[in-house]
């Protein structure tokens, strides 16, 4: 039953992340067709990654890593929960609406930091400009992502999952009403950010109140409880958020080629796409999970929910990596390639999202390990695995920037992604048996590996006969929708056929989400 339980969590998550990522692909879709890769589409993507790195650092990863789990076990042990996330707020909000204060004073100097290839032509002033407007999105979306880890501990998943649909949703509507009425586009849609975040706040706190607890502004304590929090929040920060400052550090070498910071941008939303519904659902739904069950003793649990979680990475995540590598170039084209997404922007990003699969596993594979070490409260290891992945990331950026060009941010966030996985599996080997995988995970690891390969022959045999339909620009929609029906069939009946997965346990968990 608690099998059952984890799954149908991981499938709520994931079904609104996925909704989230899907209108999220339309707002791309929306963004690359009316503005297109090009300076504004630049400054945009520059403005925009500044909340949303902070925000990994003070929300979803610092903050979050180092409450759920004190929040977890005070629930858990009935020791006034609501008081600590009381306590927890009004710290937040005053550090973030700190950081807003001085971001609204510096912000030309945020924007040369991040992306200093801008400097000297418009991009810049535009993205110093969009900044001022958008970057006031962190305070509501931090404080959400409080309100969502308390839904999150005590199992009400889907209002902190849809939250962010939200966002995409007022996104979409911009974009559309912009260019219908002729505006600005971009106006409109910076103006909406903000608005969006103010939507998905109340949204998740009327959710958090429905559940029995009230949170309230009030003046913050920096009494024992939090100042413990706090140690353990600090290097959570770099340990959550080495993705996005690896995005950052990418921008940065990608600002000094005219149209990279949009293609990487492109490329980084369709990889995105399963790391968001995968990797976020199984952070969200396993680190409470393993929190209340290392705190009751039950080490057997905390290893079955482990390797089950494993099992449902590693069943989405290989079969996605193996079509990226195989496809890129017609997942791009049907999705991107319209309005001012030109035939070589599409070459371009293609090129990014291949590389990007690559390390898609690993980036996957961060978000299944990260929860046994924050379970524990543990959050100095992985801030020191990701000093050396950042560093590898870095080296790797700018070293290879004069040999390969633009393309270098994708080829060492994969690297330095293989790089962090590495690490938290030496660091996991020290936990004992419930850090490990069950015999049942790896007997089913290989076959899932061997029924994504399967499907992989089978999209490059498919591809290679009819690849002439993606030229046609009436058919190519048709061409993309058969080919993912094919490849989701081929994957399933293999793995079914091989005992990688069984479909009843996917009909279980649906019919409990």
């Amino acid at each position: 039953m608690k099998q059952i339980r984890l799954f149908s969590g991981l499938f709520t998550v994931g079904f609104w992340t996925l909704a989230s990522r899907i209108l999220g692909f339309v707002r791309e879709i929306l963004l690359t067709a009316y503005i297109g890769p090009g300076p504004v589409m630049d400054a945009f993507v520059a403005a925009f990654r500044l909340p949303n790195m902070f925000r990994r650092f003070f929300a979803e990863g610092a903050f979050n890593a180092a409450f759920v789990p004190m929040f977890s076990k005070r629930l858990e042990g009935e020791e006034n929960a609501q008081g600590f996330a009381q306590d927890a707020f009004n710290l937040l909000a005053v550090a973030v609406l700190t950081l807003v204060g001085l971001a609204m004073v510096f912000m030309p100097g945020l924007v040369w930091i991040t992306a200093e290839g801008f400097y000297g032509d418009p991009r810049f002033d535009l993205a110093v400009d969009y900044s001022y407007v958008v970057f006031p999105y962190i305070l509501f979306m931090s404080l959400a992502a409080l309100f969502s880890g308390v839904l999150n501990a005590t199992g009400r998943f889907a209002a902190a999952a849809a939250a962010p649909v939200l966002l995409n949703i007022f996104a979409c509507t911009a974009l559309i009403v912009g260019a219908v009425t002729g505006g600005e586009v971009i106006r409109w849609l910076i103006t909406i950010i903000p608005l969006a975040g103010i939507a998905q706040l109340a949204l998740v706190w009327v959710a958090t109140e429905r559940a029995g607890i009230r949170i309230r502004p009030g003046i913050p304590k920096l009494n024992p409880e939090m100042r413990h929090m706090v140690r353990i929040a600090v290097p959570a920060a770099l340990a959550m958020g080495v993705t996005q400052v690896n995005l950052v550090v990418g921008q940065l070498v990608a600002s000094k080629t005219e149209k990279a910071v949009s293609w990487l941008f492109a490329a980084d939303r369709l990889y995105q796409l399963p790391l968001g519904v995968v990797g976020i659902a199984v952070g969200i739904v396993l680190l409470p999970d393993l929190s209340r069950r290392l705190r009751a003793g039950d080490k057997d649990g905390a290893r079955n929910a482990f390797s089950r979680a494993g099992e449902f990475t590693l069943m989405l995540t290989i079969p996605s990596t193996v079509a990226f590598v195989i496809l890129p170039n017609p997942l791009v084209s049907v999705l991107f390639e319209r309005g001012q997404f030109s035939p070589e922007d599409t070459a371009a990003t293609a090129l990014a999202v291949a590389i990007y699969g690559i390390g898609l596993p690993a980036f996957m594979l961060q978000k299944l390990l990260q929860p046994l070490f924050f379970a524990r409260e543990n959050t100095r290891a992985p801030f020191r695995y990701a000093v050396v992945a950042m560093i590898v990331n870095a080296g790797l950026a700018f070293g290879l920037f004069p040999v390969v060009g633009w393309i270098a941010p994708a080829i060492a966030a994969s690297v330095a992604g293989w790089a962090m996985v590495g690490l938290l599996i030496i660091g996991a080997r020290q936990m004992g048996e419930e850090a490990r995988f069950d015999a049942r995970f790896k007997r089913r690891a290989w076959r899932i590996v061997a029924a994504s390969l399967g499907m992989g022959v089978v999209l490059y045999a498919t591809v290679h006969l009819f690849g002439w339909a993606f030229e046609l620009s009436g058919w190519r929609y048709l061409a993309l929708l058969i080919l993912i029906k094919v490849a989701a069939a081929t994957y399933f009946f293999l793995g079914h056929l091989l005992g990688a997965f069984r479909l009843s346990e996917f009909r279980q968990a649906l019919r409990r989400s």
